[in-house]
């Protein structure tokens, strides 16, 4: 018991990545927050009496900012950003939902399912439902459904990639080290950090049209 809980553990790397992928995306935040916050037309901390009113004034206009950025993209930047964002959020779901099923036989409408004696792995659903997304974007002669179909295909990704560790080593070895290090570390990075890119695109974008110019003050 010992040994597979010293397996298991994450270790400083692990740590260290995830505290600077989760600075990172707060950061992004934060810094938009500002920015629009001093463009836009929420009173500065300075000039108001109720702070909480000017923050909340400046969020739900970061909000619009983003929207209209998303709605002024490409269809293809939209395709990859929805792609990324339901990758990155499935497979942190995912994650989650078995690390909890480790302590209990279910964990809402999830639950290990299993055949006979066979333990059917999420990666079986995901391959199915990245080959039918992307199977429909192949067929489909309409560009309107391609943002719309890159939220299953990611979906599919992320069960698939979660357990990406099992297919290369033909055994089960997702809760060892190569599993966490394979794919806890790589693909979380890579999907947050691509998605975090992409929102800034949206970000500026929709600054343009939102935001109006402010004229330097004498």
């Amino acid at each position: 018991m010992r040994r597979r809980r010293r397996s298991l553990a994450p270790g400083r790397g692990t740590a260290a990545l995830g505290a600077a992928a989760t600075a990172a995306f707060g950061a992004v935040v934060l810094g938009e927050v500002r920015r629009v916050w001093r463009r836009g037309t929420a009173p500065a901390l300075a000039e108001t009496d109720h702070p909480l009113l000017a923050a909340e004034e400046a969020v739900a206009e970061t909000a619009r900012v983003a929207r209209a950025g998303y709605r002024e993209v490409s269809t293809r930047e939209n395709s990859v950003f929805n792609l990324l964002t339901s990758f990155a959020t499935t497979f942190i779901l995912v994650r989650s939902v078995a690390y909890a099923l480790r302590e209990r036989r279910t964990v809402g409408p999830f639950r290990n399912l299993r055949i006979g004696r066979r333990h059917i792995h999420h990666y079986v659903p995901g391959i199915v439902i990245a080959f039918v997304a992307g199977t429909a974007a192949l067929l489909s002669r309409d560009e309107r459904l391609e943002p719309v179909l890159a939220v299953p295909f990611g979906i599919g990704m992320g069960l698939t990639l979660d357990e990406s560790a099992l297919l290369l080593d033909l055994e089960d070895v997702y809760w060892r080290r190569e599993g966490l290090l394979s794919v806890q570390i790589t693909l979380t990075a890579i999907a947050l950090l691509g998605a975090l890119a992409l929102g800034l695109r949206f970000l500026r974008r929709g600054e343009e049209l939102v935001l109006e110019p402010r004229l330097p003050s004498p």
